[in-house]
């Protein structure tokens, strides 16, 4: 998915502190609470997102650098998903929905639909561009958009790599989980990973709290979809993140309404290089990201091209006529740093 803003922030993330928010503590370990902010997706009738990361709070958990929950929205009001070919530079995009089904093209030469329950994985590196669209017969729409930064070694790959994977549902104590990458209650992703990291569909019963085993050297996010959620007694509500840092060796997770829940969880190691985000560029400075946007602009082979798009308005174009997504105009100043906290949860 693109970040439409016609204004992006820029973000630069590295080692360092910040003043936050406080956090909250029930009767377990300390939570702290990224909120969402709606964001348009574009297009005369506007999609809404609600975006959680990056933000000034925090904008990395893991190597996870952005993360988008959208739905359930029914797509004879919201015109569903039509995001024309747009790039991307030093990352992986994740697609996982609930609901609905989304048809992707890139010019890697991969197309694919995503499907509630399968991941859809494509690795940007040098440079990659993509369409995404829900298809005809998609009436709700549901689910996440979701980055992961590549580091250094390994951003400026030519491969353009696309993979797909269906976990099958785990049973654990009080529900399941759906592990598409990384590693977890004894399942494995085989999806390709450049950083140490963990993303999971977990399925809460009702009235019932899960009790799981997680590495203590990641920092972690559980993200609310469904349900009336508690991580370690601190309340979370619906969107948002409740983040806990590193040092945790179980993650105390209760869905406390008559209704099933499901929350989404990601972590991974903290990313120890800093990286510059604007639009849909990771680079490591803010004359690389200029030069990203300039071959973007020129129609430069290093995003190649997609073939076979067809948007809401028509064969090769979206609702508002676009073929391509342009690039936002960058900011007239340097971009400056943003420093993300430490992995643990701000006092």
């Amino acid at each position: 998915m693109s970040n439409v803003e016609k204004d992006p922030s820029e973000v630069v993330c590295r080692s360092g502190s910040l003043p936050g928010p406080k956090c909250a503590q029930s009767d377990g370990a300390p939570v702290e609470i990224i909120s969402s902010r709606d964001v348009p997706l574009g297009g005369p009738r506007a999609m809404t997102v609600r975006r959680t990361l990056p933000q000034r709070q925090r904008s990395l958990i893991g190597p996870w650098c952005f993360v988008d929950h959208y739905g359930p929205d029914d797509v004879a009001e919201t015109g569903g998903m039509d995001v024309a070919p747009h790039p991307h530079t030093g990352l992986q995009t994740v697609s996982w929905l609930f609901e609905g089904a989304i048809s992707h093209i890139d010019s890697g030469g991969h197309t694919g639909t995503v499907l509630p329950g399968e991941a859809n994985f494509m690795t940007a590196g040098r440079g990659i561009c993509h369409s995404e669209v829900s298809t005809e017969d998609t009436e709700v729409l549901h689910g996440v958009q979701l980055w992961l930064a590549m580091p250094d070694e390994h951003r400026k790959q030519s491969e353009r790599l696309f993979e797909h994977y269906e976990p099958d549902p785990i049973p654990i104590s009080g529900g399941e989980a759906l592990v598409f990458f990384g590693q977890m209650a004894g399942a494995a992703s085989p999806i390709s990973q450049y950083w140490p990291a963990l993303g999971a569909e977990i399925r809460i019963e009702p009235n019932t709290e899960i009790v799981l085993d997680v590495d203590p050297e990641f920092e972690h996010g559980v993200l609310v979809d469904l349900g009336d959620i508690a991580v370690e007694g601190v309340e979370v509500p619906t969107a948002a993140i409740g983040y806990t840092g590193i040092g945790l060796e179980k993650l105390r997770v209760k869905n406390r309404s008559d209704e099933p829940g499901r929350i989404l969880l990601l972590g991974g190691k903290p990313f120890e290089e800093e990286i510059v985000m604007w639009w849909n560029f990771l680079g490591r400075n803010h004359d690389e990201i200029r030069q990203f946007r300039e071959a973007w602009e020129a129609e430069s082979e290093q995003f190649g091209e997609v073939v076979g798009y067809v948007g809401k308005g028509g064969p090769g174009q979206n609702e508002s006529g676009l073929s391509r997504l342009p690039a936002p105009t960058l900011p007239n100043i340097t971009i400056k740093a943003r420093k993300n906290p430490p992995p643990h949860v701000q006092n």
